[in-house]
């Protein structure tokens, strides 16, 4: 679990103030930090959502922060397939940005 740590530290968190969050006691989040002890599976669910990463990447089997989305394969040209890597890129809340964006242009084309 250490990118529990590396996460809760980004986001300027004390142990105390993760645990209340999280429903949980600080002495777990210690624990869980230093490796005395794992999570259940729902603890694991919740601190994914919160932190917005997968559990693999809370419990180290990937290096890759965000979250892994399903995806299907499309046929994208060139551009497209820039935009999509782009878009991929991006923190979950820019993410959220450029979809609004793009939803307020097409409003206004479609009017």
């Amino acid at each position: 679990m250490e990118n529990l740590k590396v996460l809760r530290k980004a986001k300027h968190l004390s142990q105390q103030k993760l645990a209340d969050i999280l429903h949980i006691s600080q002495q777990s989040v210690y624990k869980y930090e230093n490796d005395i002890t794992s999570p259940d599976i729902e603890t694991l669910t919740n601190m994914s959502d919160f932190f917005d990463t997968s559990i693999d990447y809370l419990v180290g089997n990937t290096d890759i922060s965000r979250k892994i989305e399903n995806v299907s394969p499309n046929d994208l040209n060139k551009e497209e397939t820039h935009l999509v890597e782009n878009y991929r890129q991006l923190p979950t809340n820019y993410r959220k940005l450029i979809q609004a964006l793009m939803d307020e242009y097409l409003n206004i084309l479609n009017s």
